[in-house]
């Protein structure tokens, strides 16, 4: 929620690679919305800036839950554009954010913090609305007047000061720009607003419940008490008044009361993050014991998952068997079981195992990230490059923005010996990294290692051709 107002506050500039440095600029005196290419490339550079200043969860469990919940909302959404990118940062603290070309963000903080799944359905809700209503744009169409922002201050604001909840974003408002910063939080405030009444909608019509946003804001502002004198990063420029909570309760119990139940994916996934931000493995394992010693929490099998997730960590491999496999007679095919028990079994170097359990799974679903993902590392494990190669080309089609897939390739494509494969894929990664001239040679080096007329030749020509205009188009910029 704060890189929203982020956006138009932080006006530093990002240190960098210098290639990509010369970033446009919002200008001129003709006013009105910014375009939507102008938005896209803003959302590009937003996912470069991330992909080089903050920790990412590559979690492919994780990653394909928040996929799933964040496009059960969007049909709802009155979206222009419906083809977003999801950024899953690796930070304990409640945040969320929406920036042009369609990038949404979500800290791993925000599953620790969310007590049910309506409750983080309603902060992603609320940022659909944010993107829906085009707020960016229409921030960006009043700063005009006043003190127009660059594109590459926006991009610096939102990573340093959002992301690596960093200090510096706001030691930048100083001087000549905190004028314009306080009116331009004080113009946030109705964007915000009217982020929650459409964010309720958006709720109510994907059939989850709108009551779940009064009970987020309820939940942040007894963070905010708890942090005393400091902000949390959510509300340093996130305004959250009782005022504004209560006229969103108001909001939320005018709509039918139906008794939503959460899903039980998102406790699993819950589980899994509590693990992840524990202290340490023993310090995990204890937690869900304990959990797991409330006569309530005998038949949780959130809980009985977070507790195999834990043994997994703490090298308890034989109790997390013990549990998952309860677990998969209880719930049969149940995708994050069976994907954890390939976990365990790849931990203990039982490749076949894990191989046998994967395979079964995919059979029954088919294209599945999570099993692909698993298999891929199993393959790369027991030195099957080749295998490996093959099921991470079908993820670098399904997921070509996730640069740690093309460097997952590229590390197969090596074991596998195939140099060519090994430059195309450092290429890609090179490309969503935002070092272009990286991204040539590396294309320039698998073209010559191809021969005159190989159809593979003329594909890596045709992408080193893309490359070079874009390099150009730059330059001239």
């Amino acid at each position: 929620m704060a890189v929203t107002a982020l956006l138009a506050l932080l006006l530093v500039a990002l240190p960098g690679h210098a290639q990509e440095s010369r970033l446009p600029s919002i200008g001129g005196s003709g006013g009105g919305l910014i375009a939507g290419q102008q938005e896209s490339d803003i959302g590009q550079q937003v996912m470069v800036s991330i992909r080089r200043s903050a920790p990412r969860i590559s979690d492919p469990l994780v990653y394909d839950y928040l996929s799933a919940i964040t496009y059960r909302l969007v049909p709802s959404a009155p979206l222009q554009n419906r083809d977003l990118t999801l950024a899953l940062i690796d930070s304990s603290a409640i945040n969320a954010f929406a920036v042009p070309g369609g990038i949404v963000g979500v800290n791993g903080g925000l599953f620790l913090n969310a007590a049910t799944e309506q409750q983080f359905a309603s902060v992603l809700a609320h940022e659909l609305a944010h993107l829906s209503q085009r707020h960016f744009a229409r921030r960006m169409e009043q700063q005009e007047t006043s003190a127009p922002l660059t594109l590459a201050g926006m991009i610096a604001g939102i990573v340093l000061s959002a992301v690596t909840q960093s200090d510096i974003g706001f030691a930048a408002i100083a001087g000549t720009q905190a004028l314009a910063a306080q009116n331009m939080l004080a113009y946030s405030r109705a964007h915000e607003q009217e982020a929650d009444r459409v964010g309720l909608d958006i709720l109510a019509s994907a059939g989850m419940d709108p009551r779940g946003m009064p009970e987020m804001f309820e939940i942040m502002m007894r963070q905010n008490r708890m942090q005393g004198n400091r902000l949390p990063e959510y509300l340093s420029t996130h305004p959250l008044t009782q005022s504004r909570v209560a006229d969103t309760r108001n909001r939320a119990e005018q709509y039918p009361d139906e008794n939503i139940r959460d899903g039980q994916e998102y406790h699993l996934m819950r589980s899994r993050l509590q693990v992840h931000y524990a202290p340490s493995p023993d310090v995990a394992v204890e937690t869900f014991e304990a959990y797991l010693n409330r006569p309530e929490a005998q038949r949780n099998d959130a809980i009985r998952y977070g507790l195999s997730v834990a043994y997994l960590e703490n090298r308890q491999y034989d109790k997390a068997v013990d549990i998952l496999n309860d677990l998969l007679t209880r719930n049969p095919g149940r995708i994050t079981f069976q994907v954890t028990l390939a976990e365990v079994r790849l931990a203990q170097n039982r490749m076949d195992e894990a191989r046998t359990v994967l395979k079964d799974a995919l059979a029954r679903n088919p294209g599945n990230y999570p099993i692909i993902h698993t298999l891929a590392r199993t393959e790369i494990a027991d030195g099957n490059g080749a295998a490996a190669a093959e099921y991470l080309k079908q993820l670098t089609r399904q997921l070509p923005g996730q640069e740690h897939l093309w460097l997952k390739l590229a590390e197969a494509e090596g074991m596998a010996r195939n140099i060519v494969g090994v430059h195309r894929a450092r290429a890609e990664y090179d490309v969503l990294m935002g070092d272009l001239e990286s991204a040539q040679r590396q294309l320039r080096q698998a073209q010559e290692k191809l021969p005159a007329g190989a159809p593979q030749r003329q594909i890596v020509t045709e992408r080193l051709a893309e490359i070079t205009s874009r390099l150009h188009a730059r330059a001239n910029s």
